[in-house]
């Protein structure tokens, strides 16, 4: 019995020290991840940073900036580098960042509402579904949009977000806010993107700013840009012949 005691004891602080090191490691990441916030706001206090997670870098996190690029910042807060980090597996230089992206735009896409994108869905059932980044005084995003109703014959559902290039104390801001306030948003969208001018109208709650802030957490940086629902972005315009050799689809219908 007194055998049973001593090795339950030894037991029991074998687990106390475990304990007590995995608080210690997390109180040594959480004041590091404070430090890193902190440093990079002191040189630039009109950005916002985030800690998004551990970099596969060892000594790295990731920093997303709000509505800009994803850093990687080094444990002590005192260096950093934006761009892409690449990894040499099976031979190849694979993207590392891309690869994190894929994956978080496809779990967001996945539970995220609709409710507040201006949605061009077929008549019949939707066979595939794009997610478009857009701007009205894009000329590519009006290329693309005016290839829509051949998108929706094709049984393509177009989902779009706004992502005013200028920012968002722009005038692109105050136009594409305009087609979401609208109470035609199709319609408002596609006449803003035929080049009509319509008073502008920035309504309370609408989701711009939101939609710009998404756009640059999943690594948009310029329009169009499109999502697919797997999380693969393509970046630029692309002509609707292709999604139907990319989603399988017949182009002449």
């Amino acid at each position: 019995m007194h055998f049973y005691q001593s090795k339950a004891g030894k037991v029991a602080l074998l687990l106390a020290l475990f304990i007590s090191a995995v608080s210690s490691v997390q109180m040594a990441a959480a004041a590091s991840e404070k430090e890193i916030i902190a440093n990079l706001t002191s040189a630039r206090p009109d950005l916002k940073f985030e800690i998004v997670g551990d970099a596969v870098l060892p000594g790295f996190y990731l920093v997303q900036v709000q509505g800009g690029p994803l850093l990687y910042a080094s444990d002590d807060g005192r260096h950093f580098f934006d761009g892409n980090l690449y990894q040499i597996a099976n031979n190849q230089f694979v993207d590392v960042r891309e690869l994190g992206l894929i994956k978080m735009r496809r779990d967001l896409l996945a539970t995220r509402r609709t409710d507040d994108m201006i949605i061009f869905k077929p008549d019949g059932p939707s066979k595939a579904i794009i997610n478009v980044f857009t701007d009205v005084d894009c000329g590519y995003c009006r290329k693309l949009h005016n290839e829509v109703p051949q998108l929706n014959a094709m049984g393509i559902e177009v989902r779009y977000l706004a992502f005013p290039r200028a920012g968002l104390e722009s005038d692109s801001f105050d136009k594409i806010a305009t087609a979401w306030c609208s109470d035609t948003p199709q319609q408002a969208l596609t006449d803003l993107k035929n080049g009509k001018k319509l008073p502008n109208n920035v309504c309370p709650g609408n989701p711009i700013a939101e939609h710009y802030r998404l756009g640059g957490s999943m690594g948009v940086s310029g329009t169009p840009a499109i999502v697919l629902m797997d999380g693969t972005m393509i970046p630029g315009y692309r002509p609707a012949e292709d999604f139907a050799q990319m989603f399988g689809l017949d182009a002449a219908n």
